[in-house]
């Protein structure tokens, strides 16, 4: 049995790697654009961060919506029938065109209300074309996204790595190239940005499609508009649906404690943003790990052999409480060191101590729900941790953040207090569910 769950640990973590990489070669992408549109001016990277805190909201919609896509290719995979694999591709890829389109054309709506978010109105100025740009980048990024959770789901996950490594590489040249007015390009500040954005998206598109044309023999489709396209695509967006709201509503729940903590001041604003940042790039690994997991219980339902899932989600909730508490240990023990890495204000390295602390106690909650919300979209369960995410951020984290921090006088760490409490809510809750579930396939 030891010996089992070591090979199966092995095989997760093959699996996790190069996808928590890529999430991170992703986040790394929106820091080069950060770095270099910081070089133009203060207003141009305020434009940035404002246009990418408003867009990340339906682009972690659309992922979780694409989630299906890895559920459905990944029981194909494990029944042996590739050609199914091919049909949630091409379901995966229009999902992607409607929801890419929709979300641009609405963005263009919404850029002359975005004034309403309470922002200066230089920085509304600014905005426009990086804001639209990045907009219209959402249909490669989405298409790229159903393609490479194709490629995960058949165990071929570091060649599209590689590509978003290189897509990323290319964003920093087409940046030097428009930004700053170079190879005779006229100077285009944050729009060149956007530009070379989306221009790299399309790269990374175009680049993962041909590896899989060429690589996923027996899967890749010989007609994309034959009949049952309608079909597939409404079955990915019932199984999909449900990981979209469950994203949507920790994204929101996370803004929401960015606005109350705008409430409080800017040395608590830049605090929360510097402690936030640590937290979301250390949560890459869970989420990778879960990714993983989700991709191997649908491999294993597909191909009958059940007695593994149990190992499986053993394995990687334990690698999950040990890498976690690892990060927790570091925000715990030198959070004073990571502080001064961002800032010189005294005032906002003290109060980033104390959140990173808090940060370190909701890391390993926050790994446990991911984790076990992955494996739940193994068995195809989406619905029930969508309402456990609804409870929990909604119902839980914000009120009881807007109780400590200004009625009970806590702050900016009631604020987070908020967070630690949903958080440990979800770990119970999608952890009991899962048990559930593991129970009722035993039996």
């Amino acid at each position: 049995m030891i010996l089992k769950r070591g090979g199966e640990n092995r095989e997760t973590l093959a699996l996790a790697c190069p996808i928590v990489a890529g999430f991170l070669g992703q986040m790394l992408m929106g820091l080069v654009d950060s770095v270099m549109v910081g070089r133009v001016g203060v207003l141009p990277l305020a434009a940035c961060a404002f246009a990418n805190t408003v867009l990340s909201v339906p682009l972690v919609f659309g992922f979780g919506l694409l989630s299906s896509v890895s559920v459905r290719a990944s029981h194909a995979f494990g029944s042996g029938n590739p050609r199914l694999a091919g049909e949630s591709l091409r379901g995966g890829v229009l999902i992607s065109l409607v929801m890419g389109v929709s979300l641009a054309v609405m963005a263009h709506v919404a850029r002359p209300a975005l004034h309403l978010l309470g922002q200066p109105a230089e920085v509304n100025d600014a905005v426009g074309g990086y804001f639209l740009l990045c907009a219209w980048s959402f249909i490669p990024i989405f298409i790229t996204g159903s393609a490479k959770n194709v490629c995960e789901s058949l165990g071929k996950p570091w060649p599209p790595f590689w590509i978003m490594i290189g897509a990323v590489l290319l964003n920093v040249v087409l940046n030097w190239v428009f930004i700053f007015g170079n190879l005779g390009s006229p100077v285009m500040g944050l729009a060149g940005a956007g530009l070379a954005t989306l221009l790299s998206r399309i790269a990374a598109m175009l680049g993962v499609l041909v590896y899989c044309s060429r690589s996923l023999t027996g899967v890749w489709p010989e007609r994309w508009l034959a009949p049952g396209l309608a079909g597939e695509s409404f079955r990915l967006f019932r199984i999909g649906i449900h990981s979209a709201g469950l994203n949507l509503a920790e994204v929101t729940g996370f803004s929401m404690g960015s606005v109350m903590m705008g409430w409080l001041g800017m040395i608590p604003l830049a605090a929360h943003q510097i402690a936030l940042s640590c937290a979301s790039t250390t949560f890459m690994v869970p989420l990778g790990i879960g990714q993983a997991v989700s991709v191997r219980v649908s491999q294993a339902r597909g191909s009958g052999d059940t007695e593994r899932i149990r190992p499986i989600i053993g394995g990687a909730l334990r690698m999950t409480v040990v890498v976690m508490t690892v990060f927790a240990a570091i925000y715990l023990t030198m959070g004073r060191w990571i502080a001064d890495c961002f800032v010189e204000d005294a005032a906002v390295r003290a109060l980033t101590v104390q959140l990173l602390a808090l940060a370190g106690i909701f890391q390993i909650f926050d790994g446990l729900q991911i984790v076990s919300s992955g494996a739940l979209r193994g068995f195809a369960d989406t619905k029930v941790p969508f309402l456990i995410g609804m409870v929990s951020y909604w119902a839980m984290a914000l009120p009881a953040s807007w109780m400590a921090a200004f009625q009970w006088g806590y702050g900016a760490r009631g604020i987070w207090f908020g967070f630690v409490l949903g958080l440990a809510f979800a770990a119970a809750a999608m952890g009991a569910r899962l048990q559930r579930k593991i129970r009722h396939l035993r039996a």
